[in-house]
């Protein structure tokens, strides 16, 4: 009779999972949708103040603007890669999605910061400030970015798993995390932990070898 219970259970949370998923993506994107109309709301209500009730305020617009696009940028960047992740864990396991949802996180700061550096600006030396900004958040973030984007294609293709037994790069060890910039392989002395770069993975040969057996582990260490 337990075991009916247990089955029956284990089949309904097994039901239900996608249906919790699907929800905290709805969760995810209204609150995008609602952090973008009050900003849009914000923003025109101020616009509003400044040409009709105070407008003695109106050189100092400008820094109003950016303390709100700064502010609200964040909520909307965190949201949009909250929402990212939640449509991604619809299909691909937890660390799949986060790794999708970093990434997106990292380019919607990037984004916001150029935004804001080219309205401080203004005009053409908005755009150039913006502009030259970009570039240099590229080159500064270009290596972090190909580490993370190797390790989502790593996360997406599952060529090994936590606790396989790979060779990697020359490196042979047990698999202890799979992370976005980094893969942690256990070295089979136990004591010792390499961290291999993302990278490196995708463009070398990955060694898929036979599980170690407790006793020839006892017996390396």
């Amino acid at each position: 009779m337990s075991s009916v219970n247990q089955n029956v259970k284990e089949s309904t949370q097994s039901a239900t999972t996608p249906a919790i998923l699907r929800a905290g993506y709805v969760r995810a994107l209204t609150k995008l949708i609602v952090y973008i109309l009050i900003y849009a709301l914000v923003m025109a209500a101020i616009q509003w103040l400044m040409l009709n009730v105070i407008p003695v305020l109106k050189p100092y617009q400008i820094y109003l603007n950016v303390g709100l696009t700064l502010i609200f940028g964040y909520l909307i960047v965190v949201a949009f890669a909250d929402t990212i992740y939640h449509f991604m864990r619809i299909k691909y396991p937890h660390d799949v999605a986060r790794a999708f949802r970093n990434v997106f996180l990292l380019i919607g700061i990037g984004a916001l910061i150029t935004a804001i550096a080219g309205a401080i600006g203004g005009g053409l030396a908005g755009v150039s400030v913006g502009g030259f900004l970009g570039i240099v958040i590229g080159f500064a973030t270009q290596q972090v970015m190909g580490q993370a984007v190797a390790g989502v294609f790593l996360l997406i293709i599952r060529a090994f798993r936590i606790n396989d037994h790979v060779n990697i790069v020359g490196e042979e060890g047990i698999v202890e995390d799979v992370g976005i910039l980094f893969t942690t392989l256990k070295k089979m002395d136990g004591t010792t932990k390499v961290l291999i770069p993302s990278s490196s993975i995708i463009g070398n040969k990955i060694y898929l070898l036979p599980p170690v057996q407790p006793q020839q582990q006892q017996q390396k260490q």
